[in-house]
């Protein structure tokens, strides 16, 4: 089930705040999100269900026996099993296919390339069960000795299948003692709307575009054009993938969860290294407090734990080897700022630095785009002037003619409209019921176009989902 569904709004959602809302000892409510995230996870394919409670068992068991055990070693045997079982899991479902072909490409083998079917949001779960585990080893968390908290925490729709990634003492006294205030419902709701707008007015709008740059040959594509569809592309991942947290966070605040943020306008950024402290903050954040601390040979080493981060962070996207390149391209622009200095970078001129960190953001979304190396290669011609299709023609003129409002309004809204508006609000009293009156308005008209928008309409599921 996707959320940017006329039967997640007009059924699925309205049956859980119902359910959730008629019963007030919290136990019940755990009972009755449990129930109904199942249901989310398993509609359409009930199996896969099924891992994603071995998962929550696994990792229940794993957390209990570091608890009980006293003894280190005893403690690292058994976060050493939970580490193997949870990257098996990914490795299984995600990878396996992918390392079969390589090593079939490799050694000129004919070895049998596994079809397995993937897990949605499985590297969401996993990491958030990760850092459980990492979490009660090092005592930051106690481990949680009721098994059905454990699998709320597990398997909580909100945020299940694209993250934000949330860590257990995030939420640990929330599960035991919450309440939805009036506030929380409002602004969780008006969350959730502006969260399906980016996603359904916006990201699915411009994906379209996207789609028709590069949907058909990338050999025949302009230096314009190419550089439209790209620069468009970016602006599409940010809205999709922005507007799930949104939908996450909102969801998660309508039920008394606080979620951390997950985006924090991230193209206001001056370098790549603000960039990554603004994009994905809950998958950084995993990688910079999970795997920096790593030591290689019995000793720390800042180069190569940031080799190792931005690696994994390629790979985390997806099997295959353009999401690799893309990681360490990033790994490359981040040791180049981390040689260079904060004091010197911030000695660049700002324009400078703006124009730089775009130019860099926007080639990074093209090798993330362009999974075929082969394609990719064409897309890097076709971005400079050796591209032989010439430097413009009428079909991306038409288009961007064509699509004016909606990639102005997609720019307009990278920027921090809402804590504008609560500044001005807070300073005003007036101003603070006008907006207040006239975001009402907005979020129901957007509510309603974006409802309009689905019907008939083929589903787009979050890019995210498939990671």
């Amino acid at each position: 089930m996707v959320f940017s569904s006329l039967i997640f709004l007009y059924l699925f959602l309205p049956i859980c705040l119902v359910a959730y809302m008629v019963f007030k000892p919290i136990k019940a409510k755990n009972a009755v999100l449990i129930i109904l995230s199942l249901a989310f996870y398993s509609w359409g394919e009930p199996t896969r269900v099924v891992f994603l409670v071995l998962s929550a068992v696994v990792n229940y068991f794993v957390g209990l026996g570091i608890g009980k055990f006293k003894q280190e070693k005893y403690q690292k045997l058994c976060l050493a099993g939970g580490l193997i079982f949870n990257i098996g899991m990914i490795g299984v479902f995600k990878y396996s296919g992918f390392i079969m072909r390589n090593i079939n490409s490799i050694f000129s083998a004919d070895l049998p390339v596994p079809e397995i079917v993937l897990m949605a949001g499985i590297s969401f779960y996993t990491f958030q069960v990760i850092s459980y585990i990492v979490d009660c080893y090092w005592g930051k968390i106690q481990p949680q000795k009721n098994f059905f908290k454990m699998l709320l925490y597990v398997c909580l729709f909100p945020q299940l299948i694209a993250g934000p990634i949330v860590r257990y003492e995030t939420i640990a006294a929330e599960i035991d003692n919450r309440r939805t205030t009036l506030e929380d419902f409002s602004q969780g709701l008006t969350r959730f709307v502006i969260g399906l707008s980016k996603k359904v007015l916006l990201a699915d709008q411009l994906f379209r575009i996207v789609e028709d740059m590069f949907g058909g040959s990338i050999s025949s594509v302009t230096i314009s054009g190419s550089w439209y569809g790209i620069i468009l592309y970016s602006l599409y991942i940010y809205f999709d993938f922005s507007g799930y947290s949104d939908i996450a966070i909102g969801l998660g605040r309508i039920f008394g969860f606080h979620f951390n943020e997950n985006f924090d306008h991230p193209y206001l950024c001056k370098d790549i290294t603000e960039f990554w402290q603004r994009w994905h903050i809950s998958l950084g954040s995993f990688f910079r407090d999970y795997l920096l601390p790593v030591t290689f040979f019995g000793k720390r080493n800042k180069y190569l734990s940031l080799f190792l981060v931005w690696l994994c962070t390629g790979i985390w996207h997806g099997a295959s080897w353009n999401y690799i390149l893309w990681g360490l391209y990033y790994g490359l622009f981040i040791l180049l700022e981390t040689r260079i200095g904060k004091k010197n970078m911030n000695k660049i001129p700002l324009v400078i630095r703006h124009i730089y960190s775009k130019f860099v953001i926007i080639i990074g979304f093209g090798i993330f785009y362009f999974e075929d190396i082969g394609e990719l290669g064409l897309f890097f011609r076709n971005i400079t002037p050796f591209n032989p299709n010439g430097w413009g023609g009428e079909f991306e003129l038409s288009s961007l003619c064509g699509n004016v409002y909606l990639i102005a309004a997609a720019i307009i809204c990278t920027f921090p409209l809402m804590k504008a508006f609560g500044k001005l609000a807070e300073k005003n009293y007036a101003a603070r019921t006008v907006i207040s009156v006239s975001g009402t308005v907005l979020c129901m008209g957007m509510l309603a176009l974006s409802s309009i928008m689905l019907v008939d309409a083929t589903t787009d599921a979050f890019l995210y989902w498939r990671f």
